[in-house]
């Protein structure tokens, strides 16, 4: 197998009094999709904002082609433009029509030219279902759905090395999921690196490599879907499953 993308390594994140993530430490590599599932304040969404930092870890690794993300020194700018980012609730620019959306982080991050950043932007706005009706439109003007295929596209054009799903489709209505699904469906099938937290049952065993089972701030346990799913060792993943799958 290749050298892992990202090492996280006895990762700890408190708020307060309160230990949200426990000892974390988990493996990925370049081209594998990992699903993170578990309850509500398991601490999954916690897990994946401290990867990309939006969290600041309390104790523990991160280690980004073998280098510690946390040190003092490490250019955090770089790293957050190699982990693409894609939210619950979409953050978009309302100001800006769909394609400005998918441009300005390549025009002021990346600080490429505007003809090129236009170019990358629609190849992937393509890419997820958005041709050229919808470059003009406001976010005001999009369905739950097409607004976070606009984000999907958005992350995909800074060339992220992985990208991260928090809960993507838990805003959607439920003839929304599916399209977003279908889009990350096809990214994984692309061989992007993937990182999803998702109450999707169904779709985290239907595309990852590996499935992440989290509980109280641990990884309770972790495995390929189909050992995970069809045959979970620890009682705590086979009571979650059992609610979820009925």
């Amino acid at each position: 197998m290749s050298s892992p993308i990202l090492e996280i390594k006895h990762l700890k994140k408190s708020f307060g009094q309160n230990e949200v993530l426990k000892d974390i430490s988990m493996t990925v590599h370049k081209g594998e999709v990992i699903s993170i599932i578990g309850s509500s304040g398991s601490g999954k969404s916690t897990l994946l904002r401290s990867i990309n930092l939006l969290e600041d870890p309390s104790a523990g690794e991160i280690l980004f082609h073998g280098e510690n993300v946390l040190e003092k020194n490490f250019n955090l700018t770089a790293y957050r433009e190699k982990m693409g980012m894609v939210f619950q609730s979409f953050n978009l620019f309302n100001n800006l029509n769909v394609l400005e959306n998918a441009v300005v982080a390549q025009t002021t991050v990346l600080k490429r030219d505007r003809a090129e950043a236009e170019t990358i932007a629609k190849d992937n706005l393509e890419k997820v279902g958005l041709g050229q009706q919808y470059w003009q439109a406001k976010p005001s003007q999009l369905s739950g759905g097409q607004k976070q295929r606009v984000a999907i596209a958005r992350a995909l054009s800074v060339n992220p090395e992985a990208m991260l799903f928090d809960e993507p489709t838990s805003a959607l209505d439920p003839e929304m999921v599916g399209e977003v699904l279908k889009t990350m469906k096809d990214l994984a099938q692309s061989g992007l690196t993937m990182i999803i937290v998702t109450h999707e049952m169904e779709f985290a065993r239907d595309v990852s490599d590996r499935v992440i089972f989290m509980d109280k701030g641990v990884i309770a346990e972790e495995g390929t879907p189909q050992q995970l799913f069809e045959n979970p060792r620890q009682e705590r993943t086979k009571e979650f499953l059992q609610r979820f799958l009925g």
